[in-house]
């Protein structure tokens, strides 16, 4: 098993196994998603791909140390266990998906230092017979490492009680802020974050 740093160039040949772990993670308690949803994300995630500061971490099963495809002498990808995405939140901070309840629920101000320009996790995700092993801190690793001055945040659900255990362990700190809207969202700050500090751990 490695985990790997992935070109979004390259995350086409990596599609099906990325939309297989989707499926089988994100159909599961809490998130309840219909499994054919995981065709849209990965859609939606060539499209990601593009945005500033873009990175992609992959786990894959893999007998050999062969280059990723696209790469000179690439071999066969290997099967996908998890993966990883994130990208620069921009400057001027979004209001589509659930960007405008966060804005609503930390203020201007707050988005501004603590968000815009930081490094957003988007994705984690670890197949159900690959855990245990480690590999989900590890790709959090791996696409947390660039964090401009450690500045990296993500949403997740207050449903999510062992991501959310994942986290806290991981030294991440959650926003003592509810987040409007009917989904029960939570931002959490990396443990790198300068505003991680004032936070009392939840």
């Amino acid at each position: 098993m490695q985990v790997r740093l992935t070109a979004g160039r390259l995350l086409p040949a990596y599609a099906d196994g990325i939309r297989r772990v989707y499926a089988d993670v994100f159909s599961a308690p809490p998130w309840n998603e219909d499994p054919s949803a995981a065709g849209p994300y990965v859609e939606r995630l060539m499209t990601d791909a593009l945005r500033p500061g873009f990175t992609a971490a992959l786990a894959l099963e893999s007998g050999d140390d062969a280059p990723p495809p696209g790469a000179e002498g690439a071999g066969s990808p290997g099967e996908v266990c998890g993966f990883a995405t994130a990208w620069t939140t921009p400057e001027v901070f979004p209001t589509g998906r659930s960007y405008g309840h966060v804005g609503r629920a930390l203020g201007p101000e707050r988005v501004s230092a603590w968000l815009c320009g930081a490094l957003e996790v988007d994705e984690l995700a670890v197949s159900p017979a690959a855990r245990g092993a480690g590999l989900g801190a590890a790709l959090l690793t791996a696409v947390t490492g660039a964090a401009p001055d450690g500045r990296c945040w993500l949403l997740t659900s207050v449903h999510a009680e062992a991501t959310l255990r994942f986290y806290r362990r991981a030294g991440w700190h959650r926003v003592p802020v509810t987040v409007p809207g009917r989904a029960g969202l939570t931002v959490l700050l990396g443990p790198g974050h300068p505003a991680a500090a004032g936070l009392a751990r939840r």
